[in-house]
């Protein structure tokens, strides 16, 4: 079955040799005590955010701190609205960005590692997450240097939740024979300029099958992220591929706040939310 999902995009390879809702006021829980955390307040024009810095992210935790202390944030917009899924700042071309202008490319010079503490750390409603540009250019999930977002996300209903399990499976079968594909390149296109049918079908049984076996040897959706998501909800289809580096531990209110503002262009506020101030408090 899994082979025909993967016929397609072997053969593409080949052909180059010839010629990719939350409750509505609810704080989120605690799930990690670490005594290397920090804690955020972000004053905005809509109200206060207390945030929670996981001690276990700590490059990310580091650039945050570094990036407050500096006022790198204060004055810029959440740019990027979505209800009941996540709201988005930190670039800092929005500070004096004009009305309709188009956001969500800028930030420092530089891009952190991925820190991604999966499954302890997982997208249900109110965590912290770095933007980051997408897997086709951003293959080792590097983070952006500064954008972040704030998970709302939505409810879900235990069936719902079983059919997301096998998506994901089969999202993570693709991921890994495409990681397969790259590493045996050279291989697929010896075998493709020598037309050796044969040998590619065998490479590419093997390739499925392994792939298949990689992927089951993933956990599924744990019983933390089952009583999360069908609670207070959130985006289980991010889970594992962004790096969530801290929580919501005040303010939630305020996030379903900008969530639910008017938005207009690329998912930009029509009126814009702004940053006023972001200082560390612990």
């Amino acid at each position: 079955m899994m082979k025909k999902l993967f016929i397609t995009a072997f053969a593409a390879l080949a052909l180059t040799a010839c010629g990719s809702k939350s409750a509505a006021t609810q704080e989120t829980e605690t799930m990690t005590n670490d005594s290397n955390d920090v804690v955020v307040d972000i004053r905005t024009t809509a109200g206060d955010i207390k945030l929670k810095l996981y001690g276990d992210t700590p490059a990310h935790r580091d650039n945050f701190v570094k990036l407050v202390n500096e006022g790198y944030y204060d004055g810029t917009l959440f740019h990027r609205v979505i209800k009941n899924f996540m709201i988005q700042g930190g670039d800092p071309d929005s500070r004096s960005a004009a009305p309709g202008q188009m956001l969500g490319t800028g930030g420092p010079s530089y891009t952190l590692p991925a820190e991604i503490v999966y499954p302890a750390h997982f997208h249900k409603r109110g965590v912290l997450a770095a933007a980051r540009q997408g897997d086709q250019v951003n293959p080792d999930r590097r983070s952006s240097g500064s954008q972040f977002y704030i998970v709302t996300g939505e409810v879900y209903s235990d069936s719902t939740l079983n059919h997301l399990e096998k998506s994901l499976r089969v999202n993570r079968i693709n991921e890994v024979f495409q990681r397969l594909r790259a590493e045996n390149r050279d291989r697929i296109l010896a075998l493709s300029r020598a037309k050796d049918n044969e040998a590619l079908n065998n490479l590419r049984d093997e390739m499925v099958a392994m792939a298949e076996a990689e992927a089951d040897r993933t956990p599924g959706l744990t019983p933390e992220q089952r009583e999360a998501y069908t609670t207070v909800g959130g985006t289980p289809h991010l889970d594992g591929q962004y790096t969530v580096f801290g929580e919501v531990l005040e303010g939630m209110d305020v996030v379903d706040a900008i969530q639910n503002v008017a938005t207009g262009v690329a998912d930009r506020p029509v009126e814009d939310v702004k940053i006023i101030k972001a200082e560390v408090v612990k």
